[in-house]
């Protein structure tokens, strides 16, 4: 018998923003499609928020909208001046080095 499992929209991602002793994560893992971006900016707003921190080490999928997601948090962190740190998995890894040799 397997766990439970609590799906977001489509049952296969998550973004979620957490409070940890680190300061604030934006956290996504797993399959992160439109459906679960939609849903993440439905709950906390269309507004970047503040963050300490990307966790996207989890992430199996990516699509274009949680590649957006992410540009604009980095983007409002780089305009206050902040460093963010980023965890990322090997597909947020391949999308960096794709959008940098463009």
């Amino acid at each position: 018998m397997s766990a439970p499992r609590f799906p977001g929209p489509t049952g296969q991602g998550i973004v979620r923003l957490l409070t940890t002793a680190g300061g604030r994560m934006l956290v996504l893992a797993g399959d992160v499609d439109a459906a679960v971006v939609d849903a993440f900016l439905r709950r906390y707003g269309h507004e970047p928020a503040r963050i300490d921190g990307i966790d996207a080490g989890s992430v199996t999928a990516f699509s274009a909208p949680a590649f957006e997601l992410l540009r604009d948090h980095l983007e409002a962190a780089e305009r206050a001046g902040r460093t963010v740190q980023v965890h990322r998995s090997p597909q947020v890894e391949l999308l960096r080095t794709q959008r940098a040799v463009r």
